[in-house]
């Protein structure tokens, strides 16, 4: 083939391309750029630096769309919705359009089909306090009262944790943290990487994502995370979406056929993180300590 057809044959095929995109944003972006909503501090979610699962996940995103990646970040704590995704000044557009990780069926959003499942996790130093031998949930359980009685267990407030503390009468252990702290400069994980590593606590009750990635991260002492299981009366395990704002039906079917055709390079992402995941199809609910 004569180097000018193959020169105006790609060409033509990077017109098509980059038109392909564009019609596609067209289709039911709310905006030429796919804007995200998130918190600027909350590892391993997101973070300034883009280096969180749902910053690379939104990175995909946008390169599928071929479109750039605008962020809006504020901390997310009581009023991130209505101060990002819902918040508007009449005259001017939405800051952004989309929050990467919201609980299946919350309903402060218009929640998109779930994208993964994951559960709470009990994380503790398995060579301090006389937790060598902790492998699962029915072994805390199962050591002596007196000992149990003992342990210094963390929790968020008003969490799956608190009820299983409450549901195994183990109240008096608990070590309560604000599930919604008004310091920006705080991070759930911190339970984990500070509280849990120092010895201020012997025991951890958090979201799995949070749990498992800063076990990879604390140097010492080693850490081990256990899987906890929903019982009568305790759920621990969530299943994940993406939410956009209520009355953007096509914005919506655009970002659940992103889910549907990119799931394998999603859950490669959170492979990477380390995030515990479980079968789609059977979770519902708050993660609460996000």
């Amino acid at each position: 083939m004569p180097l000018s057809r193959v020169s105006r044959l790609l060409a033509g095929l990077s017109l098509v391309l980059g038109l392909s995109g564009a019609a596609l944003a067209d289709e039911g972006m709310p905006h030429k750029n796919l804007r995200v909503c998130k918190d600027p501090n909350n590892m391993p979610f997101a973070n300034q630096k883009g280096e969180g699962f749902e910053d690379r996940i939104a990175e995909l995103f946008g390169r599928k769309l071929g479109v750039e990646v605008e962020y809006f970040t504020f901390p997310q704590r009581l009023g991130f919705i209505r101060n990002t995704l819902r918040y508007k000044i009449p005259g001017q557009d939405y800051p952004c359009d989309i929050v990467m990780g919201v609980p299946a069926g919350w309903g402060q959003v218009d929640s998109t089909k779930p994208y993964y499942r994951s559960t709470y996790v009990l994380v503790f130093a398995p060579g301090r306090s006389g937790l060598e031998g902790v492998k699962t949930e029915e072994d805390f359980l199962a050591l002596p009262k007196d000992k149990l009685a003992k342990l210094k267990i963390g929790l968020f407030d008003r969490s799956p944790g608190s009820a299983w503390v409450a549901h195994h009468d183990l109240v008096d252990s608990g070590v309560p943290y604000k599930t919604m702290n008004p310091n920006p400069d705080e991070y759930p994980g911190q339970i984990v990487e500070r509280d849990l590593a120092e010895g201020k606590i012997d025991v951890a009750v958090v979201w799995g994502p949070v749990g498992a990635y800063y076990v990879k991260r604390v140097a010492s002492p080693e850490l081990r995370a256990v899987p906890l299981v929903s019982e009568e009366g305790v759920r621990f395990d969530y299943e994940i979406a993406m939410g956009v704002r209520r009355g953007e039906p096509e914005w919506k079917a655009m970002v659940e056929r992103f889910l549907d055709e990119n799931q394998t390079e999603i859950t490669a992402i959170l492979d990477d993180y380390g995030v515990p995941t479980l079968a789609l199809g059977q979770g519902s609910g708050a993660a609460n300590g996000r």
